[in-house]
């Protein structure tokens, strides 16, 4: 058996679960490499990483690089003496620092490798309506997500999934998949599989203002999807025009029916309770929003004090 001693990169939720099963399971975690505080809120108050709150907690060793080449930090990174390195939701380290220790560095990703590379692999899988996803742990090398795979585990997505419930359920089997990893390498039994190139490959790319708006000419299954995928974060929108007004409306549940109908698609009607959305083949009903300055609400609490106007649309 080795005699391992770890340090963990890590920096949201996602990574929080995994390095509180490590520490459930007595792994020897020598370190912690985080995301710098960040400022949060109305205040602009520094925060820390939900990692380094964990960390503290448990007493680990921090550190909280810039730059992942500043000598100081390889410095301190060296001291820790670590012999094995595990990345979760972290950012792409340099060879300098995956290099390092004599058993490697492995990451864990929410998919199944080679099969959405990159930063929001959760979210693409449910928006192209995948019917399964899973978590691949991997040893790092130059590029991204692309080095040898040691295990993975596969998990179904239900008709309903959201990318949060999601999440979850991958953050559970990943940090189960870590352990494994672990003891693996401990007992020299970890498998280094390279991973396929000549496969047609689905990519993940990161999540932004142009990517997350709704298109209203697209079928309602995949704007159904393209909602679940991206609720509750960095959640889809889209632009309301409402008489003069123009606003962005976000849109974090949604339902669903397929109906034959002439309506422009993005046309809204409303009654007392629900917010209707013609789509190319149906409707959607919005279940769940938010307005800029408002919180987010159900329908009916929004149209207790927001009036929409007849020629209401999203676009």
């Amino acid at each position: 058996m080795k005699d391992l001693r770890i340090v963990f990169m890590g920096t949201p939720d996602f990574a929080v679960g995994v390095l509180k099963k490590l520490i459930e399971e007595k792994k020897n975690i020598v370190g912690v490499i985080t995301a710098p505080d960040r400022p949060a809120g109305r205040g602009r108050k520094l925060k820390p990483s939900a990692v380094k709150e964990y960390a503290v907690s448990k007493n680990i060793p921090v550190l909280q690089p810039t730059n992942l080449k500043d000598e100081n930090f390889l410095t301190r990174l060296k001291e820790l003496q670590a012999n094995l390195q595990i990345v979760v939701a972290f950012r792409m380290l340099p060879k300098v620092v995956w290099s390092l220790p004599e058993y490697g560095t492995f990451n864990l990703h929410a998919s199944l490798l080679p099969q959405y590379r990159g930063a929001a692999p959760i979210n693409w899988a449910i928006i192209n309506q995948e019917h399964t996803t899973g978590v691949t742990t991997f040893f790092i090398d130059e590029k991204i997500d692309t080095g040898a795979i040691i295990l993975k585990e596969e998990v179904a997505i239900s008709e309903k999934e959201t990318a949060g419930s999601l999440h979850d359920t991958l953050m559970d089997v990943g940090s189960n998949l870590v352990v494994k990893t672990v003891m693996m390498i401990e007992k020299d039994e970890a498998p280094s599989i390279a991973q396929e190139h000549d496969v047609s490959l689905k990519e993940a790319p990161k999540l932004t203002s142009e990517n997350t708006k709704i298109d209203w000419n697209d079928n309602i299954d995949s704007i159904d999807a393209f909602i679940r995928g991206l609720s509750p974060y960095p959640v889809a929108w889209s632009t309301l025009n409402n008489g003069e007004e123009t606003l962005k409306m976000k849109l974090y549940e949604v339902s669903k029916e397929h109906v034959d109908h002439s309506e422009t698609p993005g046309n809204v009607t409303v009654d007392k309770k629900t917010i209707q959305v013609a789509a190319k083949d149906g409707y959607i009903y919005i279940n769940v929003l938010q307005l800029p300055g408002k919180r987010k609400m159900d329908a009916a609490s929004l149209l207790n004090g927001f009036s929409f106007t007849e020629d209401a649309n999203l676009a």
